[in-house]
């Protein structure tokens, strides 16, 4: 069974989607209306534009939502998913290109969801770390020890976790993190405290966009971040693309649900090749492989 993933922040590169704007109608049709929809030509920073002009959530996010859903679209009859997820706002990717969520709708979507991120990022001096070689099971309970905001926000493979917070108290939880034998823990650059209690500003503007857009039930099951499950009511995926927001991504468990679930190839579609590199990590027996 072919399990479709989809890339997050962190994927991009400057060029992205940029053959595929030059060597197809159809694909650069949709980056024209994307360009339309939000109101600036992304298209340009994608193509042309520095890594700090990428680096940008309000950039990012979109960049790597149109590269994904693009590409899968340009695939055809060729993308028949039997399972889609996407890693954080992979999500998004994942749920247009398994048809609960519009192309349009999914941009504006994605575009609201990274300026209510942003926002919230300049309320507080926050950032996250990734967390090398510890037991899940010892990153969290250091966490939990230390003073301030700073929890678990991805479980991206085993051994790998990233953790998400106020800035001293995630240098504090590394000093913890080192002295317990993790081989690197190390901060990220990022705009903030991704998918930690930090992101709650966020929260409420996104639930009014989310809950104002149409989602349809999906062709196939999608496998969200917060419960690592398959999903295809509507009502459900809304919840938890809004909880989604200040829960940890629970990648590690999407991967080896969907692969109890039949999953026995892993496709994914968009910039760069780290959930290719995490599920051979999770469960190294099935296939994997990518388009950008």
């Amino acid at each position: 069974m072919k399990a479709y993933v989809f890339p997050g922040q962190g994927a991009q590169f400057v060029g992205m989607g940029k053959d595929l704007y030059d060597n197809n109608a159809e694909a650069r049709e949709m980056f024209e209306r994307a360009n339309e929809i939000l109101g600036f030509r992304i298209t340009d920073l994608m193509f042309n534009g520095t890594d700090e002009d990428l680096r940008q959530t309000r950039v990012t996010q979109p960049a790597i939502f149109l590269h994904s859903v693009i590409l899968a679209k340009t695939l055809g009859d060729e993308f028949q998913p039997d399972m889609t997820a996407g890693h954080s706002l992979g999500e998004f990717s994942a749920l247009v290109a398994a048809g609960a969520l519009s192309f349009d709708d999914g941009v504006r979507l994605v575009s609201a969801r990274a300026q209510a991120m942003q926002k919230a990022c300049e309320l507080k001096p926050s950032t996250m770390a990734a967390v090398i070689a510890l037991p899940d099971e010892k990153v969290e309970e250091i966490c939990k020890g230390v003073d301030g905001v700073v929890v678990c926000a991805n479980y991206n493979c085993p051994g790998q976790i990233v953790i998400s917070g106020e800035v001293e108290a995630i240098d504090r939880a590394c000093e913890l993190l080192k002295e317990a034998g993790a081989k690197r823990a190390l901060k990220l650059k990022v705009g903030g405290a991704f998918h930690s209690p930090l992101m709650e500003p966020a929260r409420a503007e996104l639930a009014e966009a989310i809950e104002a857009t149409e989602i349809h039930a999906p062709k196939c099951p999608v496998y969200q971040n917060v419960d690592a499950k398959p999903h295809t009511d509507p009502a459900e995926i809304k919840a938890n693309l809004v909880a989604q927001l200040t829960a940890p991504v629970r990648w590690t468990q999407s991967v080896k649900a969907m692969v109890a679930d039949g999953a026995d190839e892993f496709i994914e579609l968009g910039p760069g090749k780290v959930l290719q590199g995490l599920v051979a990590k999770i469960d190294p027996s099935v296939a994997t492989s990518g388009k950008q």
